[in-house]
């Protein structure tokens, strides 16, 4: 495939693709349980159990699943959000290739963030990892959208938005649906990122290196 003439702007995922999933799991699954357990007395696995039960009941088709101010209300938590994402700060990590590939490819491409995260997440990351300067656009499904995943939809109103066609951006993540097919479906180049190599095919990318010489051609 031959894209680097032809392509405008390239297009991320955030966590599992940028961002090692360990942050957000520290939140969901540690932080908050471990804040539930010191409220109600609980012991922390009685806690982890009850707060992933309470998960469930909302489900990941709902936009709450995704809210964190929704969790602090429901487990009457006493905290402000930033706090909350604050505390588990130590554990927000880049993939080892991410910052040297963002690199080079900000010289010669605009590069946006299309995320399934919440805008409260999104910022905590770009700015704690001085992520922001490479992105000119950065989109959540479900902050801007209302959306519960990256489906064809938000990928055509996002081009629609900058007023470009989707030809003209590659996107690279993480989620085989949400992160190739979905954006394929709305007329957009895709790669899957597939770190844990289960896929073959000239569409997986093992990493982000990999990812930068399809697009630079060179494979």
């Amino acid at each position: 495939m031959e894209y680097a003439n032809d392509i405008e702007k390239i297009s991320f995922d955030l966590d599992g693709t940028l961002v090692t999933m360990d942050y957000v799991d520290a939140v969901w699954l540690e932080k908050i349980p471990e804040l539930v357990a010191k409220k109600n007395g609980m012991q922390i696995e009685e806690a982890k159990k009850y707060v992933e039960e309470e998960y469930l009941k909302v489900g990941p088709e709902a936009l709450e699943w995704y809210d964190i101010n929704y969790w602090i209300k429901k487990f009457d938590l006493k905290i402000y959000w930033k706090d909350l994402l604050a505390s588990c700060i130590d554990k927000l990590k880049l993939y080892p290739e991410v910052k040297e590939v963002l690199e080079r490819l900000y010289r010669d491409y605009d590069l946006i963030i299309i995320s399934n995260a919440a805008n409260e997440f999104i910022e905590v990351e770009l700015e704690k990892l001085e992520l922001k300067k490479y992105f000119s656009n950065v989109f959540s499904a479900v902050s801007d959208f209302k959306k519960t995943k990256k489906d064809e939809k938000v990928y055509k109103e996002i081009c629609k938005e900058m007023g470009i066609e989707g030809d003209k951006i590659v996107h690279v993540g993480d989620n085989y649906e949400f992160d190739y097919l979905a954006p394929k479906k709305a007329g957009i180049n895709a790669f899957y990122l597939d770190r844990k190599g289960n896929m073959n095919g000239s569409f997986v990318v093992k990493d982000l290196k990999e990812f930068e010489e399809k697009i630079k051609g060179k494979l």
